[in-house]
């Protein structure tokens, strides 16, 4: 019955979706659904996880009803965008509920989230959709082998592998091909993808996406380069590393180092934007959303999950935030 809710909107529609695997399978499920709808895609300037005064004046002369897919945008931005338009949210991270929107976040309602791994599956299952290839990638994007630690839907993804004749590595190989589109800087890509993911005949559309692979292996050599820098350590429970490069891969690099060590992980760059710095941190004991509400009530552009802190802080003030999160993480 809800996704009549959908189904009702009229007029010229938008969805703001996240950059990355997951935002753009979701985006790919909402543009399928509403193939007979007016409807764009965007996504925020990359590394952004906000929308700029330019971003909100645009979106709210242009569009009748915005759905925002993956992202937990703030609260002011949500309040701006819905003085003109409706507006719609399917997400799965840390947040609140905001009365001018309709939600639709099992997260932030208090269920599990092992129930709920990714934006695409909770936007699959309100669509009631079979399970298909955008909904799984989705699930594979936000956790990668981590997701085998989920025996629910580990048996739904290799039934899903068999039946489709894939490997969970073919999964995993076609996620670092359509993240390599953020990862390299290229927002058109990003908003060309959910397009084009609806036009493939088979998974091996993704594999062998030439633009796609070469992206991979410029990524893939920056990526090592930075992992074999090395880190500090401490009081053997920390990793601390500062990075500086122009691609957006901090989130990867955050992941790898903290599930191959086992520790809470916490890094900066400082080589994404000219007068901001991204940091981000990786837990598998802290519960973030403490520091993620610190973060915000500092007037940082901060959001995550219980694991993960996310946040854009300006330069001048990354290090008194980074004493705060280590102190924090040290408990």
């Amino acid at each position: 019955m809800e996704k009549n809710i959908l189904k009702k909107l009229q007029g010229k529609g938008l969805i703001i979706h996240h950059w990355d695997t997951d935002g753009i399978c979701s985006a790919t499920l909402l543009l399928k659904h509403l193939h007979d709808k007016n409807i764009d895609n965007k996504t925020p300037e990359l590394g952004n996880y906000y929308l700029t005064k330019k971003e909100l004046q645009e979106y709210s002369k242009k569009y009748d009803y915005i759905i925002i897919a993956d992202m937990s945008l703030p609260e002011d931005n949500i309040l701006k965008l819905a003085k003109k338009s409706e507006i719609l949210i399917f997400d799965h991270h840390l947040g609140k509920e905001i009365k001018q929107a309709y939600h639709h976040n099992p997260i932030i309602k208090g269920e599990n989230p092992d129930k709920h791994p990714s934006a695409s599956w909770i936007i699959n299952t309100y669509l009631n959709n079979p399970i298909n290839i955008y909904a799984i990638l989705g699930i594979i994007g936000d956790h990668e082998q981590k997701i085998k630690n989920n025996p629910v839907f580990y048996k739904i993804i290799t039934d899903f592998c068999k039946e489709n004749h894939l490997t969970f590595n073919d999964l995993l190989k076609m996620v670092y091909l359509i993240d390599t589109n953020y990862k390299i800087g290229d927002k058109k890509a990003v908003e060309e993808a959910p397009k084009k993911l609806l036009t493939i005949d088979s998974p091996d559309d993704i594999l062998n996406n030439e633009k796609w692979n070469k992206n991979l292996e410029k990524l893939n050599k920056e990526i090592q380069k930075i992992l074999d820098q090395p880190h500090e350590e401490i009081n053997n429970a920390i990793v601390f590393k500062k990075i500086n490069t122009p691609y957006n891969i901090i989130s990867t690099i955050t992941r790898k180092i903290a599930w191959n060590t086992g520790k809470n992980t916490l890094i900066i760059n400082t080589g994404f934007f000219n007068n901001m710095d991204q940091i981000y941190t990786r837990s598998n004991n802290k519960n973030m959303e403490l520091m993620i509400k610190r973060g915000k009530e500092l007037g940082f552009k901060c959001g995550g999950k219980k694991e993960v802190l996310g946040a854009i802080v300006p330069k001048e003030k990354t290090d008194d935030f980074v004493i705060e999160l280590i102190d924090f993480l040290k408990k």
